[in-house]
């Protein structure tokens, strides 16, 4: 109880600070298409019917990253760059599925919080490393090295979050204005030019993986300066309460 109350005084005195306001945003989404997309959520949560559970579309969610996978297999071993649209249903099912199966349960008011929560990072690291195994596949001589990079780097971001979210208990899967929604439709979108034209995507991937180094050492570097403000608020309120 004493511990509670302390974290609780302390995240209390930390939302007041200049300093946690700047570090980062509130607990609403800060993506570019928040707007459009919980519209669109909230229409598609009424009429999931009810037979399709929670875990079912956590698994719809992990499907689409195994076409995603598919599509890249499919055209490595055939050589035609048009299963890789493929991979733009894989994408559009992942969201799906990733968007819907939490709003679902608690739409239909049984939610179950940890266990949703818990789910949800595992599978999303599985869909992560899918994506990054396909594009393995597709890729040739030392660009096959850009998958690994991306694997590992989004394996940052999302551990980023969940430190995040265990020093604040505010829980965020964007990263200003990008989000997990905008970087799916920049995949589709690339995917789409590869089919087109070809011999881009390492061009692009190697520029996704940069943009997400750059956007990690940022984070990371937000992120350690609010562990130092959690740190000096929890000392004062320790020295206060004694």
């Amino acid at each position: 109880m004493e511990q509670n109350k302390l974290r609780e005084e302390t995240l209390t005195v930390s939302a007041e600070t200049d300093d946690l306001k700047r570090v980062f945003q509130d607990r609403k989404r800060t993506n570019i298409l928040n707007a459009i997309e919980q519209k669109t959520i909230s229409f598609l949560v009424k009429r999931v019917p009810d037979f399709i559970t929670s875990n079912m579309l956590t698994f719809i969610g992990t499907l689409g990253s195994a076409i995603v996978l598919l599509g890249f297999i499919l055209a490595h071993l055939y050589g035609t760059r048009e299963y890789l649209l493929l991979g733009v249903v894989g994408l559009a099912l992942n969201w799906l599925g990733d968007s819907l199966d939490g709003r679902v349960a608690y739409y239909r008011n049984i939610p179950r919080k940890w266990y949703g929560f818990s789910l949800d990072i595992i599978m999303d690291w599985v869909s992560t490393v899918l994506i990054g195994m396909g594009y393995l596949v597709y890729a040739k001589s030392y660009y096959e090295l850009i998958a690994f990079i991306f694997v590992v780097l989004y394996g940052w971001a999302m551990i980023i979050s969940q430190l995040r979210y265990k020093i604040t208990d505010i829980y965020s899967i964007d990263s200003g204005i990008v989000g997990p929604t905008e970087i799916r439709i920049i995949l589709a979108i690339i995917l789409i030019l590869e089919t087109i034209f070809g011999g881009l995507f390492q061009y692009f991937a190697g520029a996704i993986c940069i943009t997400l180094f750059i956007i990690n050492i940022l984070d990371t570097r937000k992120l350690l300066k609010l562990g130092d403000i959690r740190d000096d608020m929890e000392r004062k309120a320790k020295k206060n309460a004694a």
